[in-house]
């Protein structure tokens, strides 16, 4: 009998609700929306920390940030921990990699992959882009975002992808493979060449981006909003045509229309790799998995991009179609990112290796009632720019702020407690209040709460080697 093939689809900065909820249906993603249907879709999954390359070292290890040491941008992921086609105990299966990766050099075949076409800085997609008569704008001879984001659709990165894809899935029909197709969309700078696919008009915008804003928060993200709409102002002298921040409605709608094209982007390429499944018969042999390594905020909370603790930065899209399954399931529980790689290998008859933190969530996958669990993330300092001559707070209090640390828990019932180091600290009841509206953290009602949370999460730290003091 043939050993099932695996297919993941990594996505860069997509939403949980591009694919769950109501808005989802406004999202013209098809090929996405088909799969789904047929997929059981994990509603609440959520990344271990809300950045790329903390959250994509999580994906390939089955380990914790703080484990790993990937704790924020710019940081290699340590050959001391294996990642996916290194744990794969099967050397029948042949591994390969497409697109953005982040862990490590780019150029490079990485980690146990046998095939490897890569996307960033001086590149497989920028030697195509060369023979095709585009010249490198930036010094080391790569493309820049900028540049990549004004070419027609035949020739961006999604398609290029797709291509590689398919010629790897007609080469291989015949052999058991494991392929990761990673994708840059939706990430800014949110611009492509289906900026308009979607009728302005039929963006719907949070509910937190039209009210007022809300002061009940950390200064880190105050300092962070604070820098974006000063941005925002400059770039739209600057950079009329692109937008990264905004300020107004109106500039958040405009936003959100250009990130949701992108979306169209990438699932259009979707869409022609599971043709490719098809039409070499593979399509009922193949365990296909869709996931991002964190949301985005496009407004919410005032804020931008990712970084915060809040639902739209830190939920996903997770779905999973096995072989044996054409009908879709919905998982309401939360689950976690921790438990991504022990269930795909899992999936593929192989045991949990020893430095996964997490489980197999394959249970669920069929079916199997499994009680909900507590749900972890962290987020540890990293740079981010603030307003020159801000009066948000003391220098030194600012300083502070910008090295914090958050240790996250969400309860089975949907109490969300963050717990910082040096800055403020915040509850929600997910449940009674989704959009993260009224921080309950500084209210007497909740000791109780409160302190059961801290607790799960000081014992969290201990069984996984957390030395952060809160």
């Amino acid at each position: 009998m043939r050993k099932p093939n695996l297919i993941v689809f990594l996505t860069d900065q997509q939403r949980a609700d591009t694919i769950v909820g109501e808005g989802s249906r406004r999202v013209h993603a098809p090929n996405l929306c088909k799969l789904a249907s047929e997929s059981v879709i994990f509603e609440r999954a959520y990344v271990t920390h809300p950045l790329c390359v903390p959250s994509r070292a999580s994906l390939l290890t089955g380990m914790w940030p703080h484990q790993t040491g990937c704790t924020k941008n710019g940081i290699s992921l340590d050959p001391r921990f294996r990642t996916f086609a290194e744990l794969i105990g099967d050397d029948s299966y042949h591994p390969a990699y497409m697109g953005k990766w982040q862990l490590g050099d780019e150029a490079k075949r990485q980690r146990g992959f046998r095939n490897w076409i890569s996307t960033e800085g001086v590149s497989d997609y920028s030697r195509f882009l060369g023979l095709r008569g585009y010249r490198p704008d930036k010094p080391d001879g790569s493309f820049s975002e900028r540049l990549v984001s004004q070419l027609p659709l035949d020739i961006s990165k999604p398609r290029f992808l797709e291509e590689h894809a398919c010629e790897f899935i007609e080469k291989h029909r015949r052999d058991p493979f494991v392929l990761f197709v990673s994708f840059v969309e939706p990430h800014s700078p949110y611009n492509g060449p289906l900026n308009l696919e979607h009728a302005l008009e039929d963006v719907e915008l949070d509910a937190t981006a039209v009210a007022p804003v809300n002061d009940n928060i950390p200064l880190r993200y105050k300092l962070m909003r604070e820098w974006q709409q000063a941005e925002a102002v400059r770039d739209r002298k600057r950079l009329p045509n692109l937008f990264f921040f905004g300020v107004t409605p109106d500039e958040y709608r405009a936003m959100k229309q250009r990130y949701l094209g992108l979306i169209t982007m990438f699932d259009r390429s979707i869409g022609g790799i599971l043709s490719c499944l098809e039409q070499t018969q593979l399509l009922d042999k193949t365990i296909i998995v869709h996931t991002s390594d964190h949301g985005d905020m496009l407004g919410a909370h005032h804020l931008f991009g990712k970084e915060v603790m809040f639902e739209e930065a830190v939920r996903v899209p997770y779905l999973v179609r096995l072989p044996s399954r054409h009908q879709g399931l919905r998982v309401v529980q939360p689950v976690s990112h921790i438990d991504f790689l022990p269930t795909l290998l899992d999936l593929l008859g192989e045991p949990k290796p020893d430095q996964c933190a997490g489980k197999s969530l394959a249970p669920l996958l069929n079916g199997e009632p499994t009680p909900p669990e507590n749900i972890f993330m962290e987020w540890s300092p990293n740079r981010f720019k603030v307003m020159k001559g801000t009066k948000l707070a003391p220098r030194r209090t600012i300083k502070r702020a910008m090295n914090e640390s958050t240790r996250a828990v969400i309860s089975p019932k949907g109490w969300k407690l963050c717990l910082r180091d040096q800055d403020l600290n915040e509850l929600y009841n997910l449940p009674t209040d989704p959009i993260e509206a009224h921080n309950l953290y500084y209210q007497p009602d909740h000791r109780a709460i409160i302190e059961q949370a801290t607790r799960d999460i000081l014992s969290w730290q201990q069984t996984t080697a957390d030395t952060l003091k809160l």
